[in-house]
């Protein structure tokens, strides 16, 4: 029996490169979004059904649904996916406050089903290395880790606060945040952060942040996490990452794959044409296969709440002017609740 999926908004670009996916991968997908042109748009070439809002796309019954909406929505959408019985690919940040994380794992814990942040960048073969090397004790004790994440600034409800809970910082923060806990196995502890506006500071939200992060095991980690990519650069951005062993050292490239190509500006100017393996594929096999076993997905709601909360200390940081703890007093993770295939 063909797996069930929905796709809840596209109001996230990168909603459009997972349902590509999705089809070719051949589950019945099914789509709601409150801009009902939007979705008539994406969905109607593929001639893929667009239900009447959401309530009407959980009673269609899906085996999951991915989450694309504005950052504030992610915790209303996966509450109601998870009492329909749905596992949940909800876009990173998880969410944005670690009040509306802790409600999101709560949910999915309560209802049995799976909760797995986007986070496409641990499937990028380049990344994997570095993450099996240190996982292995390749390289020793973990000391240091740099990464960056710039890209372009992408406009629209990015840069209204009240809708993606800020700028940057929320946005790029929590790819690299991510890779390191992930590495390290250790929890974020203390952050101390700058952040600025001064590239296109007519959007009015950060466009800059370098934050700094002391893992509870000792390791220090930097992150540029930044929309300081102009319009003209040949792609959206990237993710860089390095490292730092007692044993070895190991930087790593998550779109280092591409070709450069220098067209007409009619054809779309300098640009880089990427080839090789396909990140999100991987994060999405990795998201049905968990469906199907019925197994908890990796990178699971635990590891979003990880990232957002380095991203929202990031902030608390800035408006101080000091170093702050990743958590604030009496708030945590909530602990590991397994699920039947795991």
């Amino acid at each position: 029996m063909s797996m069930k999926i929905g796709m809840m908004s596209f109001a996230h670009g990168h909603a459009i490169g997972y349902l590509g996916i999705l089809a070719e991968l051949g589950v019945e997908i099914a789509a709601a979004d409150p801009d009902r042109a939007r979705a008539d748009a994406v969905c109607g070439p593929r001639a893929i059904a667009v239900l009447d809002g959401y309530d009407a796309l959980l009673d269609w019954g899906p085996d999951a649904v991915v989450i694309a909406s504005e950052n504030i929505h992610h915790r209303e959408l996966t509450e109601k996916a998870a009492a329909a019985g749905a596992y949940v690919l909800s876009e990173k940040p998880l969410a944005t406050s670690l009040a509306d994380c802790r409600a999101m794992i709560e949910a999915c814990d309560a209802a049995g089903v799976g909760l797995m942040t986007a986070f496409p960048i641990r499937f990028a073969p380049a990344i994997a290395q570095v993450a099996a090397a240190a996982h292995a004790g390749r390289l020793g004790r973990l000391h240091a880790l740099g990464g960056r994440n710039p890209g372009s600034l992408p406009g629209g409800w990015f840069c209204q606060p009240e809708l993606s809970g800020g700028g940057s910082v929320i946005d790029h923060t929590v790819h690299c945040g991510d890779l390191m806990g992930w590495m390290t196995g250790a929890q974020p502890a203390t952050v101390y952060a700058q952040i600025n506006m001064l590239v296109q500071p007519e959007h009015g939200v950060e466009t800059g942040g370098l934050v700094a992060v002391t893992f509870d095991d000792g390791a220090v980690a930097t992150i540029d996490a930044s929309w300081s990519r102009l319009p003209s650069y040949p792609t959206w951005g990237g993710v860089t990452l390095e490292v730092v062993g007692s044993d070895g050292v190991m930087v790593a490239d998550a779109f280092g794959e591409y070709v450069e190509a220098y067209l007409s500006p009619e054809a779309g100017g300098a640009m880089w044409l990427s080839y090789g393996s396909d990140a999100n594929r991987g994060m999405l096999l990795e998201f049905l296969a968990a469906v199907r076993e019925r197994r908890t997905p990796q990178p699971d709601g635990r590891a979003g709440m990880r990232s957002t909360a380095i991203a929202l200390a990031a902030y608390r940081s800035a408006a101080a002017g000091d170093v702050v703890a990743v958590f604030p007093e009496g708030e945590e993770i909530p602990a590991p609740k397994p699920l039947p295939g795991d």
